[in-house]
């Protein structure tokens, strides 16, 4: 069995809707897959590989709902004016920013965070692409870092009217083109959906154009929606109805779809939600950053819409964005409410969501892929599946994540990498490419 993983001596937390922890069991990986979970005693002969996880928890690798590599340029950058509401953030940093963008910084924006990604266990990333004057093959040249970096992505371009007709074509052509590269190449590593950037600012020609096209590919969209309550206003003076209802009259929600944020959406947007199957991706730092409020997730989730948890590039650790999500709904509720949601968030509905579009991911199980993560962990409490909840956030959330392996292969163990990238230089030609933006910024 010279091509096999074995993983034992940990604590195995399986997830899955009937989430097991197992002691005394160890999992057997080959081809990508998981093979067998069963009594370590059981394992016998030799394996190509055997990880003691000893002191540590076994665990699925954690999925990113909503992510933007590209926001990795704007780090340390001090030229942005001070914005007092969400519309300045996006003029004075994020729209002058993703203009500067060059198709090799796309690549290397990307790279950075998908290393960070390894170091936190997070193993899956939805990601939402903007570079309005380096479009075309954009997407390839992130594909090319989430390959060499042996991650999962489900990748898109961010389509926007903003900056004219030409640049919004190159945009509907972008997500075209990936999105059947993507589906011929039928991997279960780079997945591809339809992005936009948000309501109030794709016209009703591009987004009807958008959707025709995504329908035709069958595939799915991934959209701000209501991030900020100056979209709502935008849709109701332009449009007379608010966002969702817009994006419904459009056919861009649906189950492959992703709505980001959701922070000003009303019951009835909730409903419309729950109804056509959309997902959403909360956001809870980036909002709080932005300043734009806290999403009601409590009540989305009361209403059955299927709310999984996104960074927003505020961070790659899910861990840390979880705790957040807690800490704000707290706050927007009381210290009694809003602790089950953004968890549930994250470790289940997150796997709901990513199976949409990829293949066996967020559950330790038979057959199902090989995304693993080891955290060092001792537990000073009892420890099991009707509690872990609790030891998530309060006290794996704040240990290291030691292993990350995503499809059987090992990318990081004993917190070292183990692939072929120089981290060193490649951070080095990425502030040599984050310098020259800014000189243009």
């Amino acid at each position: 069995m010279a091509n096999t993983l074995l993983i034992k001596n940990g604590v195995i937390v399986t997830l899955g809707e009937h989430n097991k922890v197992l002691r005394d069991h160890a999992i057997l990986c080959e081809g990508g897959k998981i093979m067998k979970i069963g009594r370590t005693k059981d394992f016998k002969g030799k394996f190509g590989k055997v990880i003691d996880a000893r002191g540590k928890v076994i665990m699925p690798g954690f999925i990113n709902a909503h992510m933007h590599f590209y926001s990795t340029m704007a780090r340390g950058l001090g030229k942005a004016a001070p914005s007092r509401n969400f519309q300045e953030v996006l003029e004075n940093l994020w729209w002058r920013l993703d203009k500067k963008l060059t198709v090799a910084g796309s690549y290397y924006s990307a790279l950075i965070p998908l290393i960070g990604a390894i170091r936190a266990g997070t193993t899956t990333l939805i990601d939402h692409h903007a570079s309005p004057f380096a479009v075309k093959g954009s997407l390839k040249a992130i594909e090319k870092a989430v390959r060499e970096t042996g991650l999962r992505a489900c990748l898109c371009y961010e389509l926007s009217d903003r900056n004219g007709k030409k640049i919004s074509e190159e945009g509907l052509e972008e997500n075209t083109e990936f999105i059947k590269y993507a589906h011929a190449l039928s991997d279960n590593q780079i997945k591809a959906m339809f992005g936009l950037h948000a309501s109030f600012t794709v016209t009703d020609a591009t987004l009807e154009e958008a959707a025709y096209r995504g329908h035709s590919l069958k595939a799915g969209f991934h959209i701000h929606t209501a991030e900020s309550q100056s979209d709502q206003l935008y849709a109701e003076a332009h449009y007379r109805m608010r966002v969702v209802e817009r994006l419904e009259k459009f056919g861009i929600l649906g189950p492959k779809s992703i709505a980001a944020h959701c922070v000003h959406i009303n019951e009835k947007e909730m409903d419309i939600l729950h109804r056509t199957h959309t997902p959403v991706a909360h956001n809870p730092q980036s909002n709080a950053n932005n300043a734009v409020g806290i999403a009601d997730i409590v009540r989305m989730m009361k209403k059955g819409v299927l709310v999984g948890l996104g960074t927003d590039a505020m961070t790659v650790n899910m861990m840390e964005e979880v705790r957040a999500g807690v800490w704000l709904q707290h706050l927007k509720n009381d210290p009694s409410i809003g602790f089950m949601e953004p968890v549930i968030a994250l470790l289940v509905n997150n796997a709901e969501i990513a199976n949409r579009h990829f293949t066996g991911l967020g559950v330790l199980k038979e057959g199902w892929a090989a995304d693993i993560i080891l955290i060092d962990y001792f537990s000073p409490t009892p420890f099991e599946a009707d509690n872990f909840f609790g030891h998530l956030v309060f006290g794996l959330s704040q240990s290291q994540v030691d292993t990350t392996i995503a499809a059987g292969r090992v990318l990081m163990e004993n917190k070292k990498l183990k692939l072929d990238l120089d981290e060193e230089a490649i951070a080095k030609k990425s502030a040599e490419l984050a310098k020259k933006l800014w000189s243009r910024f």
